[in-house]
C-alpha cells in the first residue's frame, strides 16, 4: 500500500534535493507565522499551503513527468482527511459533563482512560472525544503543558495497543501483520510509555494545582461522588460506523470495490459511509451538544488545509530518505537501533504512517523479503521467517512511529487536532519550536530514550 515511496524511487528519476525546500519553508512558516506575523498568517494560511502543495505537484507532474507519487499522496491524503473529518463532526456532538474535581489525580486518570479507549477507537477518536471535556474541567487553570501531555499520552503512546490505535500499526495489520501482534509484544512498552508520561504530568500537575485552589468547588465535601453526563448520545452510534469503517479496506476484504491503479487498490466505499455517517451527525446532532462544546469548522479547515501542503510538499522528503536508506551500503547498518532511531527521527517531523512503511519495506528488503506478501509479513513479524532477530525490527519500528509521532505537530494527525481546539478555545499553545523544546525534548525525549535503552537495545522486555 504505502510501499510505494520506495519502489517509486527506484523506478523514477532521482528528486532533486532542492525540492525538499518547500516543505521545510512551511513547517517554518508554521513554526514562525502565528509568533511574528499572526494576522496575515491567521488570514492566508490556506493559500500559503495549498499553493506550497500545488508547486511540488506540479513539479513532479510538469518536471518530473511522475504522475505516480502524486497520485498515490492524493489517495493517502484524502483518506486522512475524510476520517480526521468525520471523527471530528461526530466527536463534536457528543458533549461530556464531569461534576469533578480538577485534581492532578484526576487529570492523569482521565488521559490514562484515554489511552486505554484510544486502542479501541484509535488516538484520533479518543482525542477528539476527550479534549474538549479535558479542557472544562481544567478552565479555571488550563494550561499548555496539560494539553501537551494529553497529546503525549492520549493522541500518541495510547494508541500502542492494537492496530485500531495508530495508522502505523494499522498499515501493519493490512500488510499481514497478525492483529493481535502488537497486544502480544508492545504491552510492556505501551505500559512503560504510559505510565512514566501520566506519573511526569502528575507531578507538574500537583505543582500548578497548589499554586490555583478551585473555589467554586471548595464547598463540595469530600465523599460527594463524581458524575458524568453525556448528552448526543446517538452520536455514539455514528462513531462506531466511522471508525468500523476503516476495516471496509479493499486490501483487506476481497471483493470491495476499489480504485486499481499501479497494482495498488485505493478505497473510496469507506470514504462514502464516513462522509455520510459525518453528514447525518451534523444534520441530526444535539444542538445544545453542539452548543456546549462550542463547536465551529475552524479546527478542523486548518487541519484539512495545512495537510494538504504537508502531504504534498513531504513527497520529496520522503521519497529522498527512502533512497539514501536503501542504498546497498546502508544494508549493514539496519538494525534494531538503527531502525528505531530513524524510523522515530523521521516520523517526527513527517507523517509517521508513510514512515513505517518505508522502514518495514527496507528491512524486510535486507532478508529478501516481500512486503507485498501476506505470508512473508507474517513471518518478519512472528520471527520465524529468514532470521528470527525480524521480530525485534517490527517491534523497534512500531515502537518508534508510534511514540516518535508525539515529537512534533505534525508527526500524527491528532496532534494538529487537539492544538487548534485548544487555541478556538482560548489556550496559548506554544509555538512548532517551542512545543519541541520546552516539552518534547525535556519530557518526551528521556521516555523515548529508556524505552529504546531497555526493550530495543537491551532486550530485557
Amino acid at each position: 500500500m504505502l510501499n510505494h515511496f520506495t519502489v517509486l524511487a527506484q523506478a523514477h528519476p532521482a528528486v532533486p534535493g532542492f525540492l525538499i525546500i518547500p516543505f521545510l519553508l512551511l513547517i517554518a512558516l508554521i513554526a514562525s507565522g502565528p509568533i511574528f506575523f499572526g494576522h496575515f498568517w491567521e488570514h492566508n494560511y490556506k493559500k500559503v499551503a495549498v499553493t506550497i502543495g500545488l508547486t511540488v505537484l506540479a513539479y513532479y507532474i510538469f518536471v518530473l513527468h511522475d504522475v505516480h507519487m502524486p497520485i498515490h499522496t492524493f489517495f493517502e491524503y484524502f483518506s486522512f482527511a475524510v476520517l480526521l473529518s468525520s471523527l471530528y463532526i461526530a466527536a463534536g456532538g457528543i458533549y461530556i459533563k464531569t461534576d469533578a474535581r480538577s485534581t492532578p489525580l484526576t487529570n492523569a486518570a482521565m488521559v490514562a482512560v484515554g489511552a486505554v479507549l484510544a486502542n479501541v477507537i484509535g488516538t484520533t477518536g479518543a482525542s477528539l472525544l476527550l479534549i474538549r471535556p479535558f479542557i472544562r474541567l481544567n478552565a479555571h487553570r488550563i494550561k499548555a503543558y496539560q494539553i501537551v501531555f494529553f497529546i503525549f499520552i492520549v493522541s500518541n503512546a495510547g494508541g500502542l495497543l492494537t492496530p485500531l490505535g495508530d495508522p502505523p500499526l494499522f498499515i501493519g495489520f493490512l500488510k499481514g501483520v497478525p492483529f493481535f501482534w502488537t497486544l502480544q509484544h508492545l504491552f510492556v512498552p505501551w505500559l512503560l510509555a504510559v505510565s512514566l508520561l501520566c506519573l511526569v504530568f502528575y507531578l507538574i500537575d500537583r505543582r500548578n494545582a497548589a499554586a490555583r485552589p478551585q473555589p467554586d468547588l471548595a464547598e463540595k465535601a469530600a465523599g460527594d461522588k463524581t458524575e458524568f453526563e453525556v448528552s448526543g448520545k446517538r452520536n455514539l452510534i455514528w462513531l462506531a460506523i466511522i471508525i468500523g469503517a476503516i476495516f471496509l479496506d479493499p486490501n483487506v476484504v476481497e471483493g470491495m470495490p476499489h480504485i486499481n491503479y499501479d497494482g495498488n487498490r485505493f478505497s473510496f466505499l469507506r470514504e462514502i459511509i464516513q462522509l455520510t455517517a459525518a453528514f447525518f451527525c451534523f444534520r441530526y446532532s444535539n444542538k445544545a451538544a453542539l452548543e456546549g462544546n462550542q463547536f465551529n469548522f475552524h479546527p478542523i479547515l486548518e487541519v484539512v488545509f495545512l495537510f494538504f501542503g504537508i502531504f504534498f510538499s513531504m513527497m520529496p522528503a520522503l521519497q529522498l530518505s527512502a533512497e539514501i536508506a536503501s542504498a546497498p551500503q546502508f544494508a549493514q547498518y539496519i538494525t534494531p537501533n538503527f531502525l528505531y532511531w530513524v524510523t522515530g527521527s523521521l516520523s517526527g517531523f513527517l507523517d509517521n504512517a508513510p514512515t513505517y512503511a518505508n522502514f518495514l519495506s527496507l528491512a524486510m528488503a535486507k532478508y529478501d523479503m516481500a512486503q507485498s506478501s501476506v505470508v512473508e509479513v507474517r513471518q518478519f513479524a512472528t520471527g520465524t521467517g529468514a532470521d528470527p532477530g525480524t521480530l525485534v525490527m517490527l517491534e523497534a519500528i512500531s515502537l518508534a512511529a508510534v511514540l516518535f509521532g508525539a515529537f512534533t505537530y505534525i508527526g500524527n494527525g491528532p496532534n494538529f487536532m487537539v492544538k487548534a481546539i485548544a487555541e478556538s478555545a482560548g489556550i496559548k499553545m506554544p509555538s512548532f519550536f517551542g512545543y519541541v523544546v520546552r516539552f518534547s525534548i525535556p519530557f518526551l525525549l528521556p521516555v523515548l530514550i529508556l524505552i529504546w535503552y531497555l526493550v530495543v537495545h537491551l532486550r530485557l522486555f
